[in-house]
């Protein structure tokens, strides 16, 4: 195996709001059918990168029932494997992970023990599809001591780390979350290095108390170590808020979007559950939507997206809305650009209408009052 996996999966991202309230941003479903951390589990096991670590820490009992079985995404083998490294208590140390250089440092060993030549390093919140080999072949071609995957975005570029280029494709600048952003190309949170280089770097960032990889290893050998960018041409999004986690499931509405994740190889995997079909029962009206298994739709659905176990009512319409896992909906519902939270009951009668800002739902009724 050329090269070995580490995910990064155990932030806490307080922008996400009450939808990071009870799951990791790892965890949160996505197009109906997925967890965040899918796509990255996805494209190393099709880039024939066989062993994968993925450290988690914040929120994480979501996440790590979702990983219990290496199986769905083809890493149970004799050679590699899927390993989930959460924060240790030892005689040592007593300290949960205090940034994403730390959380690597603290499970140097397992790089220390490895014999792949490369580390590829990833974030758990982008929704993308790349073959990992050919940023490796990129890396080596260019002979870079790191290589940083990036993408041209149209929002808001300041949520992210704003890169700039050099003619020869190196990266000159790398600002982390500017407070002005000069530049639409942005860093993917994805990188490649050689292993032994990485662990040099934790290394030494340990010893000076540096805790994070981008700020206190990328950014600060940015003029005396060769780091490159790859641009990413195909489909990527970031989750960072919850706009973005709406655009995000909202882009899945598009045919072409539809088709490059669920129909054009290599596919996305995730853990499969044994449940039935949708059904729509008489007087449905459901248009440009997705409609996930499990679902009993009874009223209008236009233009959103029903995660798996919904039950919608009688006369009940839904616009520009995102329905999470198993969420019951009441008869003469209306809810128009809303987010609703996994396992709410919405009482009969109710109206909820998200004007400017997303409104995020979350309500523990009795299915009994409904």
């Amino acid at each position: 195996m050329k090269a070995l996996g580490i995910i990064l999966a155990g932030g806490n991202n307080m922008r996400m709001g009450a939808l990071a309230k009870t799951r990791a941003i790892a965890a949160i479903p996505v197009a109906g059918t997925y967890r965040c951390i899918d796509f990255a589990l996805s494209n190393m096991t099709n880039s024939d990168i066989r062993k994968v670590a993925v450290l988690t820490q914040y929120n994480a009992k979501s996440l790590d029932d979702h990983l219990r079985s290496s199986k769905w995404w083809n890493f149970g083998r004799k050679k590699g494997g899927l390993y989930v490294f959460s924060p240790t208590l030892t005689a040592n140390n007593s300290w949960w992970y205090k940034g994403t250089a730390d959380a690597m440092w603290q499970n140097i060993d397992w790089l220390k023990q490895s014999h792949e030549p490369y580390v590829v390093i990833a974030s758990c919140n982008g929704i993308y599809k790349l073959n990992f080999n050919k940023v490796i072949d990129y890396h080596i071609e260019k002979d870079a001591d790191i290589t940083i995957v990036c993408s041209e975005i149209q929002e808001d570029a300041r949520r992210y780390g704003v890169v700039k280029f050099g003619e020869d494709g190196r990266i000159t600048e790398l600002l982390e979350k500017p407070v002005v952003a000069e530049s639409n190309t942005v860093s993917c949170g994805i990188y490649v290095m050689r292993r032994r280089l990485l662990i040099s770097l934790l290394e030494e960032s340990a010893a000076e108390d540096k805790f994070d990889f981008v700020n206190d290893i990328i950014i600060r050998y940015m003029r005396t170590k060769k780091i490159y960018g790859y641009m990413l041409n195909s489909f990527w999004n970031g989750i960072t808020n919850i706009e973005t986690y709406y655009n995000t499931n909202m882009a899945f509405l598009q045919p072409e979007i539809r088709k490059f994740f669920f129909e054009t190889e290599p596919r996305i995997f995730t853990r499969i559950e044994d449940r039935p079909p949708a059904k729509y029962n008489q007087n449905t009206h459901v248009k440009n939507s997705l409609v996930s298994v499990d679902c009993i739709v009874n009223g209008e659905v236009v233009n959103s997206l029903l995660f798996k176990g919904v039950y919608v009512g009688e006369n009940t319409s839904i616009k520009d809305c995102i329905i999470m896992n198993d969420v019951f909906i009441g008869d003469n519902v209306h809810l128009e650009r809303c987010i609703v939270e996994s396992h709410s009951t919405i009482l009969s009668g109710t109206s909820y209408l998200g004007e400017g800002e997303i409104q995020i739902i979350a309500e523990e009724n009795s299915r009994y009052d409904v």
